[in-house]
């Protein structure tokens, strides 16, 4: 019996099943004194990506943008915004698997998040804040390399 008249797909596929904000939260601690203050941004951003198998098929994907900004020293604002997606990944083998949960699905999901940061700053009285694209599939490939470097480095056990 082949694998269509099984029910399951000839060829991987990959559906976005649902995108989603998961949480979000803006913090401005120095309102109003800061809005009288002349505006000198220094932008902290860090990036975090996890995801939860579902089921066999069923993963969810979760990325956290953390931006912090300060302005003469004293802090500004700081948003987090975890954007998240439910991706239905079929017929790959582990390895793809795995980066596309870890760089496909960011790279789907990154885009919401910069917006919702860009609304939740411009909603608490700051100037646009309009984050940079970022390469997920660079980031994965470095993490990656670095991993099979520690690798390396430790002792074989062969």
């Amino acid at each position: 019996m082949n694998e269509v008249s099984a029910g399951k797909p000839s060829t991987p596929q990959f559906h976005i099943q649902k995108i989603y904000i998961k949480d979000s939260s803006f913090e401005a601690p120095q309102t109003p004194q800061i809005f009288t203050k002349e505006w000198k941004p220094a932008v902290d951003i860090q990036l975090a990506n996890k995801s939860v198998r579902l089921s066999d098929e069923v993963y969810e994907v979760v990325l956290t943008v953390t931006v912090t900004v300060q302005s003469q020293g004293q802090m500004a604002y700081l948003v987090e915004v975890q954007q998240s997606g439910l991706f239905q990944i079929v017929g790959f083998p582990e390895g793809r698997c795995k980066a596309i949960v870890s760089a496909v699905c960011p790279n789907i999901l990154f885009p919401f998040a910069r917006e919702t940061v860009a609304d939740l700053v411009s909603r608490g009285g700051f100037p646009q804040l309009l984050l940079a694209p970022i390469n997920f599939e660079a980031l994965y490939a470095e993490r990656l390399q670095r991993q099979s470097g520690e690798q390396g480095k430790s002792p074989s056990t062969h």
